[in-house]
């Protein structure tokens, strides 16, 4: 918003902020209310500083002219000992023959000539109110949108962010959230999730991101119906953006299976998915309340022998038992299946192949228990 002070006139100047009044609730939210307090505070600073006045000053504002009033509050006494905060009882009661010692009075002390630094000084700290007060607006805007997915418009690309268009405002993707192999163009749409919404020094900031776990289950929110209605619940997400994911899921209802559920017919629901995010693949496990299950749906594609767990109780270590010819599978390309099944079930995973255990007997077979044959 431009303010174009006219020079020593405060009454213009603010006939020229009533102006803006309704613009700026239009374009940007800001309530009129919020508007009039910033120039208030903003005149009593600038009377305070360039008039050398006591702190006893007040600004108030007179709808009906357009206009704003700067007034000295002074107190009743006997005696008066600081003219600028005090009034004697005796002028006092000329003014109204009902004033007592104690009560206060206000008087109207707006200056003729407010002057160019007044002008200027109320311009600054006017246009600091009005930046803050638009800041609020858009972090109670958007704060609703936090862990939502959102869809925005690139508008430019720089070494270090992505500039998003999310409404009126612009959100920023870092480069950590940016998906490997992804290029951004202007105008491209695209499906980001809002990770925080704040502020810093250079004002308000929209954080958004492609990589994070939470844009997976949004994703399959809008996808699959029983996500989003809560029949089919995401226990569990690790990722490993632009490359693969692992999606742990269960269901509230017998008849129906989560895992089928969230793949679609002919896969159809999770290449959807799949197509948003790039090409990045997808696994869908079922959740296990058995850990020993679980971590062996965890562990898809290969095939489980047996898990074995640490003596303590709170010991989320296992060692998982795999056929030799599964091991390089079970352990994935540089570890990655093995590392995401780890995150997914948040146990530490280590994996042996078959050949390199003997089971002990049936009993300790039966409780997963194995030896090394070393």
């Amino acid at each position: 918003m431009q303010l174009n002070f006219r020079k020593d006139d405060i009454r213009i100047m603010s006939k020229e902020l009533i102006k803006s009044f309704t613009a700026l609730e239009e374009q940007k939210g800001i309530k009129q209310e919020e508007i009039v307090d910033a120039i208030k505070a903003a005149l009593i600073a600038a009377y305070k500083k360039n008039y050398n006045q006591a702190q006893n000053v007040e600004v108030i504002f007179d709808e009906n002219k357009g206009k704003f009033i700067v007034q000295a509050v002074k107190t009743v006494v006997d005696e008066v000992q600081d003219d600028r905060q005090q009034v004697s009882l005796k002028d006092a009661l000329e003014i109204n023959r009902a004033y007592e010692v104690g009560d206060e009075i206000r008087f109207e002390v707006t200056p003729q000539n407010f002057g160019r630094l007044a002008a200027q000084t109320a311009k600054q700290v006017i246009m600091q109110r009005l930046r803050e007060a638009e800041r609020a607006h858009i972090i109670e805007e958007y704060s609703q949108y936090q862990n939502e997915l959102i869809t925005g418009t690139v508008e430019r690309v720089d070494n270090r962010f992505v500039y998003i268009k999310i409404g009126n405002v612009e959100a920023v993707m870092p480069h950590n959230d940016q998906m490997p192999g992804e290029v951004y163009k202007p105008q491209d749409r695209i499906k980001v999730l809002v990770t925080k919404v704040g502020s810093d020094a250079k004002g308000t900031q929209i954080t958004v991101s492609r990589t994070a776990p939470g844009l997976v289950k949004r994703l399959f929110e809008q996808e699959v119906p029983e996500v989003y209605n809560g029949t089919v619940e995401i226990i569990s997400i690790a990722r490993e953006a632009g490359d693969r994911t692992k999606i742990a899921v269960k269901s509230s209802d017998p008849n129906i299976d989560p895992v089928g559920t969230l793949v679609g017919p002919k896969g159809s629901r999770v290449q959807n998915i799949v197509n948003e995010l790039s090409g990045e693949n997808i696994d869908v496990v079922k959740y296990e309340e058995d850990p020993s299950d679980y971590i062996a749906n965890a562990l898809n594609p290969a095939e489980v022998i047996a898990v074995q767990f640490g003596e303590a109780n709170d010991d989320k270590s296992a060692l998982v038992i795999v056929p030799d010819y599964q091991l390089s599978l079970a352990i994935g390309k540089k570890g990655q299946n093995v590392r995401l099944a780890a995150r997914l079930t948040e146990y530490k995973i280590d994996i042996k192949p078959e050949s390199q255990v003997e089971f002990v007997d049936e009993d300790s077979s039966a409780n997963g228990e194995v030896e090394s044959s070393d």
